[in-house]
């Protein structure tokens, strides 16, 4: 089979499981959304057997349905375009947020490898759409960013004010947690000495630490810098849909509101892949996956289900955190972004340097005292910048109400 033919496969393999797996995790967050709330979730709406034999009509099948009710909702919604917007750039918005969303999964590995398939491949098959991609986080990064531009499009050729602040406000958000996200990525870039996840996920494989062993802090500043840029409570201020209507995509309905809703689950899923493959691992679990060069189908079978059990778990931590944390005001966001998760991210990034800068001269000939100590450097970092951030930042907050306008002695016929 010609390479062009695999991708191709793998190309249609990635976007239709992305987008089934986006559907049904919904469901599962309605699902637990509903465990934590104490109530029931979607229960009611099973698969359309009862086309098929009326004896079936009460096969509801805990609710798996709900997503293909939900599908068939919005295709069947009126394509209302209001007639003051920019139409191109008011479709543009939903599309180019889409296709950022799912080019990003072109570098992301879903395994290792699959030994080579009589009739398709002659080598072992990399479980990666673009294989061998050298510099695969700066792609990811690159594409994540774009991810802006169509929340700024949306905001503005809408030619709605409700939209146009929703738009700023999302986008100051998302520029803002974009360096302290950087900063988590360039700790590990530090350590592996490469840009491809694969070699990030056989580094880790090959000394069998985790980068959450090693890295903490960096650990910690990546996944609050993921979660805001997923725009996941309690960072959700680019919707906030209790308070502040829709937020960019107010005047969107239909399939182009759906391309926005399904980006943004895809936001999630990314962050996800990236927690596990850069500080989780990856495939990788201790005397289960083996060694890193071994191809056999019980290895790579067991690889992807360690993988997908690490990214389900991760998954779950979100919703979870979703249901169960107030939202930020905005000025704490923006707070927490510039003067703790932006001072927290440089100090790791100081001292993973300056680590990786002892080992490669003394060529990782350091004795075992050395080795514990230099291991423990990262958590004592960890210790000194919470407690550094803490101490210097307000001990509280003042959540009074603004005053009004007759304290500022202003007439208000001015």
């Amino acid at each position: 089979m010609s390479p062009l033919i695999l991708a191709a496969l793998k190309i249609g393999l990635v976007i239709f499981g992305l987008m089934t797996a986006a559907a049904y995790f919904v469901l599962l967050e309605r699902r637990i959304a509903a465990w934590v709330q104490d109530r029931r979730g979607p229960n009611r709406v099973g698969l359309p057997l009862s086309l098929i034999n009326r004896r079936w009509k009460d096969l509801r099948l805990f609710g798996l349905g709900q997503p293909v009710a939900d599908g068939v909702k919005f295709i069947m919604k009126e394509e209302y375009t209001p007639a003051h917007v920019d139409q191109r750039l008011f479709v543009l918005a939903p599309i180019s947020i889409l296709a950022a969303a799912l080019a990003v999964f072109a570098v992301i590995p879903f395994g290792s490898q699959v030994p080579p398939i009589p009739g398709v491949s002659d080598e072992p098959i990399p479980l990666i759409v673009a294989p061998g991609f050298d510099v695969g986080m700066i792609y990811v990064f690159a594409l994540s960013s774009i991810a802006v531009y169509g929340v700024i499009l949306g905001g503005w050729a809408s030619n709605s004010k409700y939209s146009f602040l929703g738009g700023l406000r999302s986008s100051a958000q998302m520029i803002a947690y974009e360096l302290p996200l950087g900063l988590g990525i360039l700790g590990v870039v530090l350590a592996t000495g490469s840009l491809r996840l694969d070699d990030v996920i056989g580094r880790q494989a090959e000394t069998g630490i985790w980068f959450l062993v090693a890295q903490p802090l960096g650990f910690i500043v990546f996944v609050v810098a993921a979660f805001a840029e997923a725009a996941r409570l309690p960072f959700d201020l680019p919707e906030a849909e209790q308070e502040l209507i829709g937020g960019y995509h107010t005047e969107y309905s239909g399939l182009k509101l759906l391309f926005f809703l399904v980006a943004e689950f895809l936001h999630m899923i990314t962050a996800a892949f990236l927690i596990v493959i850069l500080f989780l691992g990856g495939w990788h679990f201790w005397g289960l996956t083996g060694g890193a060069n071994e191809i056999t189908w019980w290895t790579a079978i067991v690889r992807m289900v360690v993988f997908a059990v690490k990214i389900v778990a991760v998954i779950l931590f979100f919703m979870l955190v979703r249901w169960s944390w107030p939202r930020f005001r905005f000025d704490q966001l923006m707070s927490l972004a510039w003067k703790v998760m932006l001072p927290l991210g440089l100090l790791n990034l100081v001292v993973v340097a300056i680590v990786e800068e002892i080992k490669m001269v003394y060529n990782d000939d350091l004795s075992l005292m050395a080795t514990i100590l230099l291991g423990l450097v990262p958590w004592v970092t960890l210790v000194v910048g919470s407690v550094g951030v803490a101490s210097l930042g307000p001990l509280v907050t003042d959540n009074r109400p603004r005053r009004t306008l007759h304290e500022f002695e202003i007439d208000p016929q001015v």
